[in-house]
C-alpha cells in the first residue's frame, strides 16, 4: 500500500498506540480517517529526516516536517503549524506572520513547542495538535498521495495520505506557504 515506505514495516495507526504520543493517540480514536494513516517504528536516533530518508530509503521529497511557529502582537502570543515538505521551507516572515495577525513570528522555542504539544522535539506532527491551532498547509503536502511525518515521538513515524492531514481539525491549506 505505502510506496514512499523504503524498508519501513508500516502497520495501521490506530493498531499501534504505543508508537505514538499521547496526542496522537487521542486523534486516532476520534478521527473517521485514522484507518488510513501508517505508523512505523524506527530508531529514534535516525528521525531527522536527512538520516531517516538515507537510512530506510524513504524519499525525501514524499518527506514532510512540521514547525510550531509562535507570532507575537503586544503581549499576546499565537501557536501555528506549518507543514510542508522536506525540499522546502516555511515562509514564517510573510506568510505566517500575517495570518497570525503577529508583528513577529517565528520558531516556538523548542521547550515551549514541546511542553504545548505534549510531543517530542524532532517528531512533532499536526496529528493531535492543540484544537485551537491553525494547522497550515503547503498546497503539495496536501496534494501528495503519500507522506512520511512525524509520529509525536522520534521512535516512529506516520504514512499519510496530504488530502488525510487537509482534514484534520483546524487545518487551512495555504498558498505561497513554501518555498
Amino acid at each position: 500500500m505505502w510506496t514512499i515506505a523504503g524498508t519501513l514495516n508500516p502497520v495501521p495507526a490506530p493498531d499501534r498506540p504505543d508508537l505514538v504520543a499521547p496526542p496522537v493517540a487521542a486523534l486516532l480514536g476520534a478521527f473517521p480517517d485514522a484507518a488510513r494513516l501508517g505508523v512505523a517504528e524506527i530508531d529514534p536516533t535516525l528521525a531527522d529526516t536527512a538520516e531517516f530518508c538515507a537510512h530506510y530509503g524513504s524519499p525525501l521529497e514524499a518527506s514532510a516536517n512540521c514547525v510550531i511557529v509562535a507570532g507575537r502582537r503586544g503581549d499576546v502570543t499565537r501557536y501555528a503549524a506549518c507543514v510542508v515538505l522536506a525540499t522546502t521551507r516555511a515562509d514564517v516572515n510573510g506568510v505566517v506572520r500575517r495570518l497570525l495577525d503577529a508583528r513577529k513570528a517565528s520558531f516556538a522555542p523548542m521547550d515551549d513547542a514541546v511542553s504545548l504539544t505534549g510531543m517530542e522535539y524532532g517528531g512533532i506532527t499536526p496529528v493531535g495538535l492543540p484544537a485551537e491551532w491553525p494547522i497550515l498547509l503547503s498546497p503539495e503536502v496536501a496534494a501528495a498521495p503519500e507522506l512520511v511525518i512525524g509520529s509525536g515521538i522520534r521512535g516512529s513515524k506516520l504514512l499519510v495520505p496530504g488530502e488525510v492531514l487537509a482534514k484534520l481539525p483546524g487545518a487551512q491549506v495555504v498558498e505561497d506557504l513554501a518555498r
